[in-house]
């Protein structure tokens, strides 16, 4: 690289900043949006499925988006005790056992407390748990770690 491209953020312009950050919030706005898209989906498909009624779309928004915000946080303390109690574990099978416990508990106690202040959507216990447990399944499918293996850099 020449010495002209290789710019620190503190050496650029006052139009290549805004344009900068301006691309990388715009960057990060697509990624959640294609996230929420995901989420959205995938709960009007299970909804859909599970014979769930939701008075109009902007209900099932509000319930995913919520889903999303609220899961985010209850996430951060069940994965760091999901981790702690697998660390010294030797049998892969029982420790991806109690991560999906881990994981099917907190999906459980997100969807309990989103249903329980959205009144436009209601769920049956049943559905609350085969849910849980849909999300818990699908939850190391879309985990990026690699444990064990050796990542090409």
């Amino acid at each position: 690289m020449s010495d002209e491209q290789d710019h620190s953020f503190r050496d650029m312009t006052l139009k290549d900043k805004i344009v900068t950050v301006i691309g990388a919030t715009l960057f990060m706005s697509l990624v959640l949006g294609f996230v929420l898209a995901m989420f959205f989906f995938g709960f009007a498909g299970a909804f859909e499925l599970l014979g769930v009624q939701y008075q109009s779309i902007w209900s099932l928004l509000l319930f995913v988006a919520s889903f999303f915000i609220l899961g985010t946080v209850v996430d951060l303390p069940f994965e760091a005790m999901a981790e702690l109690s697998v660390k010294n574990m030797t049998g892969r099978g029982f420790a991806f056992f109690v991560q999906l416990l881990f994981s099917f508990a907190s999906n459980w106690l997100v969807i309990v407390a989103v249903d329980a202040f959205i009144d436009s959507i209601t769920l049956s216990g049943g559905t609350k748990l085969i849910l849980s447990l849909l999300l818990a399944v699908l939850d190391p499918v879309f985990d990026n770690k690699q444990k064990g293996h050796d990542q090409a850099v």
